[in-house]
């Protein structure tokens, strides 16, 4: 059974990450910081459409504080989707700020509406923890989607990432006789690997999201991750591969199922060669992260010991043994790629 850290331990930006940041224009004044939002007056639980509690709470802020939160909340909106053109988005108005009371990170998702036709958007506000920042940029530049976020001292701005919740799509359509079992099984393979390659951990069913796409003969299947606090901090290898956590069960049953060896390294080989195409498409980039990251402590040296030493025995080579950081650890599993 996988051990996540019970509290993570919070790194914040430093100036050589910072300065990167600035370099691709991720780093950006923003009207309201996190510390700001945690001040609200009281909360109320947000249900879901059964009326179960979540792990989420309705902020309510004072009548002196509301109106400032909210300008600066769609200010920031803007930030996201116009690059702080305001103009557009005279119409919207905040319906809720909600505040996560689970985990490490205590993220803020805001629910923005559209006046004219009740259509909605989501956001979040976090802290600016630097795995997470690391976490997001490597998904960025290594995984099939690209992601918009800015940081600004110790507040992160992070886009809405669209899908069905894991835990969500095991509950009620794993089973759905629309949909292949086969291409389930098959992205989730690619998603196991494309998160051990990158050393993003603890993916559990609530931390991704199924990207249904109909296709002109089936559907399709993407896994994107929503939460990268866990980029490259613990030590033990198991936490980098979804297939070991209990959560996922079910997604393991169903390769075990309609998936064989041959299949399975069929598809770990594809994901590995595609995540080297990108790698060479954006190989300066990706270069000057690992440089800040290598410099950078991310994550205690205990758990840097344990994961060289445990990738070192997986890949039976004795290249991780010159790792002194997390950043190098990454670098190395990057490099066996070819």
């Amino acid at each position: 059974m996988n051990s996540i850290s019970k509290k993570k331990m919070m790194y914040w930006v430093n100036e050589k990450l910072h300065q990167y940041l600035q370099t691709y224009g991720r780093n950006i004044a923003v009207p309201v910081q996190y510390n700001e939002l945690r001040y609200f007056a009281a909360s109320i639980p947000v249900r879901d459409k059964t009326g179960k509690e979540t792990l989420w709470e309705s902020a309510i802020y004072s009548s002196n504080e509301v109106g400032h939160i909210h300008d600066g909340l769609k200010k920031m909106y803007s930030i996201l989707k116009t690059g702080g053109d305001e103009s557009v988005h005279e119409h919207l108005h905040v319906e809720r700020v909600d505040y996560c009371t689970f985990g490490n990170s205590n993220p803020f998702r805001i629910k923005i509406v559209n006046n004219f036709n009740d259509n909605y958007d989501y956001f979040y506000v976090k802290q600016a923890d630097v795995s997470r920042i690391y976490g997001l940029e490597l998904e960025h530049i290594l995984s099939p989607s690209r992601i918009n976020f800015y940081v600004n001292k110790r507040t992160l701005l992070e886009e809405h990432i669209p899908g069905v919740p894991g835990d969500q799509f095991i509950l009620n359509y794993i089973g759905n006789k629309d949909f292949s079992s086969i291409r389930i099984a098959k992205e989730f393979v690619k998603f196991n690997e494309r998160c051990f390659v990158r050393l993003l951990g603890d993916m559990r069913s609530y931390n991704y999201v199924f990207d249904i796409t109909p296709d002109f003969e089936e559907v399709q299947f993407r896994i994107r991750a929503i939460d990268f606090d866990q980029q490259s901090y613990e030590g033990r290898r198991n936490i980098y591969l979804p297939q070991f956590f209990k959560e996922n069960n079910p997604l393991v049953e169903l390769v075990s199922r309609h998936l064989n060896a041959d299949t399975i390294k069929q598809y770990q080989l594809e994901e590995r060669t595609l995540i080297g195409r990108r790698i060479h498409s954006s190989n300066n980039r990706l270069n000057q992260l690992l440089a800040v990251m290598k410099a950078d402590e991310v994550s205690p040296e205990k758990n840097v010991a344990i994961l060289r030493r445990e990738l070192g025995e997986f890949y039976k080579t004795p290249s991780f043994n010159k790792c002194a950081t997390m950043g190098d650890v990454l670098a190395e599993s990057l490099a066996l790629l070819g």
